[in-house]
C-alpha cells in the first residue's frame, strides 16, 4: 500500500497528504476570530499562514524561526498567543511526545496516530484500520465508550537505522 491510499484491511498507511489546504484553513481561522469578535491582524495571519503551510509537527521556537523569514517583527510572545488562539478555535493540537517539549500540529480531517524516532526526533504520522477496530473491541470487552485516544509508537526510523548500518 502506497502513502495516501485508504486503510480498510489494516495495511498501515503512512503521512497522508491533507485534503484542507492552508487557504481553506484560512478562511476558517477568520471565520472563527469574526466568531470571537477578534481582528484579524497582519501578525497573526502571517503567524496562522506559515503554520498551515508548513503541515507538520512544529514547536514554537521553530514556527517563530521560519515567520522570523517572512516577517522580522514577529516576536515570541506574539507566536504562543497565535498557537493559543489557533487552539482555542480548534484548528491546532498540542502535543506532548514523551512529555517533551510541545509540538503543534493542524487539526486533520482523519484520526492517526504517530511513531517518534527516539534518535532523530523525526515523527511518522500513520493510520491503520486493524488499530483502531481492536480498540472498539477492548473498548466494548471493557463495557466503556471510547471518545478518544492517542497512541505513540517509540523506536528507530528506518533512516537512523540505515546510517547505523553504514
Amino acid at each position: 500500500m502506497r502513502p495516501g491510499e485508504t486503510s480498510s484491511t489494516g495495511h498501515t498507511v503512512i503521512d497522508r497528504k491533507p485534503a484542507i489546504s492552508a487557504e481553506e484553513r484560512m478562511q476558517t481561522f477568520h471565520a472563527r476570530l469574526k466568531e470571537r469578535a477578534l481582528k484579524s491582524t497582519g501578525q497573526r495571519d502571517d503567524i496562522a499562514r506559515v503554520f498551515f503551510e508548513l503541515g507538520h509537527h512544529i514547536s514554537a521556537e521553530e514556527l517563530y524561526a521560519e515567520v522570523k523569514k517572512i516577517n522580522p517583527h514577529v516576536g515570541y510572545a506574539t507566536i504562543y498567543r497565535t498557537l493559543r488562539l489557533l487552539k482555542e478555535c480548534s484548528l491546532l493540537y498540542e502535543r506532548h511526545f514523551d512529555e517533551g517539549q510541545a509540538r503543534y500540529e493542524a487539526v486533520g480531517e482523519r484520526h492517526h496516530d504517530h511513531f517518534i524516532c527516539e534518535k532523530c526526533g523525526r515523527i511518522i504520522e500513520f493510520e491503520n484500520a486493524a488499530i483502531e477496530r481492536m480498540q472498539n473491541i477492548v473498548a466494548r470487552d471493557l463495557g466503556v465508550t471510547l471518545t478518544r485516544h492517542k497512541m505513540e509508537l517509540y523506536g528507530t526510523c528506518s533512516d537512523c537505522m540505515a546510517q547505523r548500518g553504514a
